[in-house]
């Protein structure tokens, strides 16, 4: 008996599609054929099939794009601050603004103030506290500075008095062997020149603080950079994680906690520190008599800044205003004593008890930061410095963890001859 014939299949309908080029396959013509199909109206249009020719790329960077990626972006930063270092001052004056802002303006907001409104209203009250500040202080300052011209060739005369003095009792008492003539007028002239220099750039600064900081930038493009910046900053930080490398996500978000835990302590002690100096500078040396204590004790307080230098800056210039103003060694005294007052105070009760062992910046590696960025970017690098110190010490103290985890550290020391 025959074996049961199963009939073929009928052939499908392969008429060339005029849009496939004549040598493509029937195949490849049925499916572009299919996917071209129009859709009725209404119907969602389903996505096409991926092409059959791509490949997928590498999963993984290798160390050599990780490394090129990061030497790139701090090229690009360091190459963007320099060209644009003129103009990123107030930009960066408003990131402040905003960074400090920031806590203040999350918790309104958290208590159902809409976050625009909270950052208007904090800068408005930031920009009118410190326009109020300036109308009180500005002609206190320039009345200081006035009194400082005119008595400045007094001053003079009575340090170079004092002076004389102080080193004729010493040629006394340890003969001329020690304390030669010449020395003893080098130091008169010298001691002149430094008050008259001191007493030129003060006038300087305050009668032309604008040449520094423009008043349109004080007053307009800062306040509203930083309304934007601060209205913004919880997508900003959000947008900027998003943009972090997914391997090492989870490592940059905690060097930034502890950067950001590091600045914040430091720049609010310092702040603190720097108003209740001022406040108590300004008192304590009008209240011995100085004549030019008020502008004296604003600048040693904001000099303070600056750990150790600002504080001998201020109590250098203060000795020589009081020994040109009294004459006397005694009133001398009494101003140190308020400067050593004012350390004891700083040293002892206000970061001890106000902020413990939270700040973990070093007071030379903050000098150093300060000196260096002025060096490299003027005002606008003395702005930046400490937020870079802040990071840089966190990635030093990251790697030196890192270091000490490591088989470089942990490896036996070798033994025997070998």
């Amino acid at each position: 008996m025959p074996p049961e014939t199963i009939p073929a299949p009928a052939a499908p309908n392969t008429r060339p599609d005029p849009r496939q080029p004549a040598g493509a396959p029937a195949d490849a013509r049925m499916a572009t054929r299919a996917d071209a199909r129009v859709p009725v109206r209404g119907e969602p249009r389903l996505p096409l099939p991926p092409l059959a020719h791509a490949t997928p790329g590498p999963r993984t960077a290798t160390q050599a794009q990780r490394t090129a990626l990061v030497l790139g972006l701090l090229a690009a930063l360091l190459f963007l601050i320099w060209l644009f270092s003129a103009i990123l001052t107030p930009f960066v004056l408003a990131g402040c603004i905003a960074y400090f802002l920031d806590p203040v303006a999350t918790r309104l907001s958290r208590m159902g103030m809409p976050r625009g409104l909270a950052a208007l209203l904090l800068v408005f009250g930031l920009m009118a506290a410190a326009l109020l500040a300036m109308l009180l202080l500005y002609p206190l300052l320039i009345a200081q500075v006035g009194t400082l011209l005119a008595r400045l060739p007094s001053y003079i005369t009575g340090i170079g008095s004092a002076v004389q003095e102080g080193l004729t009792a010493l040629e006394q008492r340890f003969g001329p062997e020690v304390m030669d003539t010449r020395l003893r007028d080098l130091a008169v002239t010298q001691a002149g020149a430094i008050l008259s220099f001191i007493g030129t750039a003060a006038t300087r600064l305050i009668g032309g603080g604008y040449a520094l900081l423009s008043v349109f930038t004080l007053v307009v493009v800062t306040p509203v950079v930083g309304f934007y910046l601060l209205r913004d900053w919880p997508r900003i930080i959000a947008r900027i994680e998003s943009w972090l490398p997914r391997r090492s996500a989870t490592v940059l978000r905690q060097l930034a906690r502890d950067t950001d835990r590091v600045l914040s302590a430091w720049l609010r002690g310092q702040l603190l520190c720097c108003a209740l100096l001022c406040v108590y500078y300004a008192i304590g040396l009008s209240a011995v008599g100085l004549e030019l204590g008020l502008i004296l004790g604003i600048a040693s307080g904001i000099l303070s800044f600056i750990p150790y230098v600002g504080s001998m800056t201020g109590l250098g210039t203060a000795l020589l205003l009081a020994l040109g103003q009294f004459g006397t060694w005694e009133g001398v005294g009494m101003v140190a004593a308020v400067f050593v007052t004012g350390q004891i105070v700083e040293g002892y009760i206000i970061y001890p008890y106000l902020l413990g062992d939270r700040v973990e910046l070093h007071a030379v590696w903050v000098i150093f930061a300060l000196f260096a960025g002025g060096v490299a970017f003027g005002f606008l690098g003395v702005l930046l410095a400490v937020p870079m110190a802040a990071a840089l010490g966190v990635l030093a103290r990251y790697w030196l963890r890192r270091y000490l985890e490591s088989p470089l550290y942990l490896d036996p020391p070798r033994t025997g001859s070998g």
